[in-house]
């Protein structure tokens, strides 16, 4: 397996490989803004930088592995409440708890990319 070609600022983080699903390169991309955001906002910024928020597993990745590349903060999942649209999930990186959150409340945003193969 060929690790992808980064660009400046993106870290590695791993390959994901879940059963019957394609495996792919997941890279944290070097953006990190300060403000906070409501959810939509969030998504928009995310797609603007060229990425995607990460999934909740993804997020628990990142927090496993990669908690210093974030603020002890919370930070927007791309995913909705399954029972609640108008929340979406969270990871609270000094702590490591997933919640959910209204997602007209304001949290903080990374966004990483998927590279498959």
């Amino acid at each position: 397996m060929i690790e992808p070609k980064l660009k400046e600022g993106e870290i590695y983080v791993a390959t994901i490989q879940i059963a019957g699903q394609d495996p792919y390169h997941l890279i944290l991309l070097p953006d990190h803004p300060r403000d906070k955001m409501t959810h939509q906002a969030a998504i928009e910024w995310a797609a603007y930088t060229g990425g995607d928020l990460p999934t909740r597993p993804e997020q628990a990745l990142l927090f496993a592995h990669q908690r210093r590349q974030f603020d002890m903060d919370w930070y927007w999942s791309n995913e909705l409440h399954g029972s609640a649209q108008d929340y979406a999930w969270y990871q609270y990186f000094h702590r490591g708890r997933q919640d959910v959150s209204p997602c007209l409340g304001e949290l903080r945003a990374r966004s990483v990319r998927r590279e498959y193969f």
